[in-house]
Order: C-alpha cells, then structure tokens, then sequence
C-alpha cells in the first residue's frame, strides 16, 4: 500500500442532518488524513456544536468558523475552501481534497484511492463513484462518468492543485468541473473509481429544488462556455429518464437565457475551446460505433 499524506477541507453549511456519517466514515480510515479543516459557513443549526465535539476527540480536525453570505451561493462555497486551505499553510502533505459533509465510504477508501495515485504519476485528480439512495438501496448516479470526479470527493495531487490555482469562486457553480478542464488542460488526467464506492445521503439538488437547481445549472453550463449542441445532445438523452424530463428542459432554458442576453463568459476563450474540444469528442463517442 502507498503511504502519503493528504488534507481535507470541507465546507458545511447547516449540514446537522448529515455530517456526523461523514465525521464517522473519515475516522474510521485505515491512513488517516494529516489535518482537517472542516469549515462552518454561516452556520445555524447543530453543524458547529458537532464539530467541536469530535475535534474535542480527534486533534487532526479543526473547526474554522466563517461568517459566509446570508444566502447560499457557489461563489460562498469555494471562498470556504480557500478559507480551509489558508490554514493548511505550513503543512507538509502530498494531496488534497474537497469532501463534502453529507457522504460516506468504507474504512480503506482513501488507502486505495492513494494506491492509485502512486500507481499512477499523472493522475492530478481522483476520488469514488458516487451511489445514492433509491428504492430503500444505494445504486450507482446515473450521471457517474469515469472521466470526472464528483466534486464532493474530489482529491487532488497537491502540484495539481498548485498548477491550476485551486477552486475557482464561479457565480453559477461548476468549480468541480472547471478544475478538471484546467487540470487536463495542464496534462494532468482526471479519474473516478467506479470499485470505491461513496454513498452520498443528501438527495441532489434538495437544496435548491429541481427547478431553480436545473435553471441554474443551464446558467452555469453557459457561463462556462458550453457548447449549444453538446448541451442540446446531453440534456435530449435525459429527457426519457425520470426525474430528468422537467428538469432537463429547465436546464436547457437557463442554458439559452445566456445567449438571450448575451452574458458575459466566467472563462477565457482558451478554457472555452479545450472544453468544447472535449464536448465534441465525447459526442462523437455516443455516434460512432
């Protein structure tokens, strides 16, 4: 087994429901994480008092209490981060990751994912695959793909991270799915690990509701620089699925109010032709045979 040592950062906002199956997933772990910096924001439930108690316990955790914005938002989410990662200054580690405070996974979860890090030098991003409840049992997102991590478990080589300058604050989301473009565009691969398994217990988008969630996520496709057929193709594949029919037509609404009012793009012009070479790539994988 590979041995190095990696850090956590989890932003939680009112995550009381969840974060005590996160706080036992982490603990349990055969290679236990140098430092945590869970970091509460703006929270007003039990998130905080929880914390405490278990770095009370457990002096490798760390509770950083951060005022945040008076309304959710993405822009919030990474300034958190980044807030976490400040206090990691100092600290000799090799990875780092992002791990979000309603998910779990099996004690040798990160002893295996670092296996394939050192398996592999030019992996710069990794993590699980994600399952989530349905029908009383976990079962695989339908969404997973191996070329992308989710972003609740997302864990990154540490020069990867340095090279892309970490998560980029996005007004409509998508930091995950920025990072993974820059890395790739910096030549380093992206993989999730469809044998490590990470149960996520919060329901998708219940934060925002599948309307608003879908609307911003078009908004957010946009703003990245998408490309209109690539957003046309994923979004028609979905609308037989349920629950994706409403939402998928949603989605591709707030994806076109862009266009509609000609939004300024959150990225450079050369962000916007690597993801869109990427877009194409993978639509001619679904056309060709």
């Amino acid at each position: 087994m590979a041995t190095a040592d990696y850090v956590l950062i989890t932003p939680a906002r009112n995550e009381d429901a969840y974060i005590e199956k996160t706080f036992k997933a982490v603990i349990a772990q055969t290679v236990l994480p140098v430092k945590w910096v869970i970091v509460s924001d703006g929270s007003t439930d039990r998130t905080d008092e929880i914390v405490e108690h278990y770095a009370s316990e457990h002096p490798f955790i760390e509770l950083l209490r951060r005022k945040g914005d008076p309304s959710r938002n993405f822009g919030s989410q990474v300034h958190a981060i980044n807030a976490g990662y400040d206090r990691l200054r100092g600290l000799k580690y090799d990875y780092i990751g992002n791990l979000d405070a309603d998910v779990s996974f099996h004690a040798d979860y990160f002893a295996n994912l670092l296996d394939r890090f050192y398996a592999d030098p030019e992996l710069g991003i990794g993590g699980g695959s994600i399952f989530e409840e349905k029908n009383g049992t976990f079962q695989a997102r339908g969404t997973n793909s191996t070329s992308s991590v989710a972003h609740a478990v997302q864990l990154f080589r540490r020069r990867c991270f340095e090279e892309i300058g970490g998560y980029v604050p996005l007004k409509y989301g998508g930091p995950d799915w920025c990072a993974e473009v820059m890395a790739r565009m910096k030549n380093w691969r992206v993989q999730s690990f469809t044998d490590l398994p990470v149960y996520h217990h919060k329901p998708t988008l219940t934060a925002e509701g599948m309307i608003k969630g879908g609307f911003r996520q078009g908004r957010m496709d946009y703003s990245l620089g998408s490309s209109q057929v690539f957003e046309l193709f994923k979004c028609l594949s979905r609308i037989g699925v349920k629950p994706y029919v409403i939402y998928s037509v949603i989605r591709l609404a707030g994806f076109y109010r862009g266009y509609l009012l000609r939004e300024e793009r959150q990225v450079d012009g050369d962000f916007m032709r690597s993801l869109r070479k990427e877009q194409y790539t993978k639509i001619c994988k679904h056309l060709v045979p």
